[in-house]
């Protein structure tokens, strides 16, 4: 639920237009990343999405992931950055086959020990059917840190309120680093207590999904099998409540970017495909 519309409103007749919204983790510059780029681009390309929120997007000074996807795809970007390593920085970027009329981004709160130099993005975009307000983010990693992730996303929330209002629900997606039942998921979705009054998020997989799992984080995927972890899904499109004509309900959700591209798999992330009206 977002702003001035309540779940038992009337939606009105449904709208049947439709907005395809990706979100991937696409791995920094780790593992072959010359050679997953292409294998990035090409199934980008493929997915034909509207919308694209990235993390872990890598800037050399002379060169942005974000910003070549975007060249080579006929996209508009804004990228804000989260950290350097190396020389490179690495951040969170918003592609978009509209304009993007204006962004702002905001570092996420971590004790001095346990920063990982988070960042929220917003990405207002002028879209055909009216304004879209896509949030993308990335938060700590660590198993032990759900303290951490919870303050970043009171901190996601109080952002996303105090944007300017919409008249269509916010988009948020990320790498949360966390699964559907943790204390952080929760909170956005009305499970617990929720950091801003009247702010609920639907999950485009829960909604949306063919009922599997929809894990994001695969031993399937060689690079991801490297870190002895549990599958689990961690990477998540967030919608909040439709406003009318069901503007933002969910329709269909799926997981990508699982196949190889010329042998290479393009990350350690599966990425996940929304489709929501618009």
């Amino acid at each position: 639920m977002d702003d001035d519309t309540a779940p038992e409103s009337p939606y009105g007749e449904l709208v049947d237009t439709r907005l395809r919204v990706l979100t991937w983790n696409v791995w920094w510059r780790f593992g072959p990343w010359e050679a997953r780029l292409p294998a990035i681009e090409a199934t980008i390309a493929a997915l034909d999405p509207d919308v694209v929120a990235l993390q872990e997007v890598w800037d050399d000074g002379d060169r942005n992931l974000a910003g070549l996807i975007a060249d080579r795809l006929g996209y508009h970007h804004v990228y804000a950055t989260d950290l350097t390593l190396e020389g490179v920085s690495f951040g969170n970027a918003v592609l978009s086959r509209w304009p993007i009329a204006g962004h702002e981004w905001r570092p996420l709160p971590a004790p001095a020990e346990l920063d990982e130099h988070r960042t929220v993005l917003r990405a207002d975009i002028d879209g055909p059917r009216g304004p879209i307000q896509l949030f993308c983010t990335h938060l700590n990693w660590r198993f032990d840190q759900s303290h951490v992730r919870q303050e970043q996303v009171r901190a996601i929330a109080s952002f996303v309120k105090d944007s300017p209002p919409r008249t269509f629900p916010p988009v948020l997606c990320g790498d949360f680093n966390a699964e559907p039942s943790s204390d952080e998921i929760r909170m956005l979705t009305g499970r617990t207590a929720v950091p801003e009054p009247k702010l609920v998020f639907h999950d485009a997989w829960e909604a949306g999904g063919d009922g599997s799992p929809g894990y994001t984080w695969r031993n399937a995927n060689p690079f991801a099998a490297e870190a002895l972890e549990i599958d689990r899904r961690i990477d998540f499109v967030f919608v909040g409540w439709p406003k009318a004509g069901g503007r933002g309900h969910v329709v269909r959700t799926t997981v990508e970017g699982t196949d190889p591209v010329d042998g290479v798999v393009p990350s350690d992330h599966a990425a996940v495909l929304a489709e929501l009206r618009y």
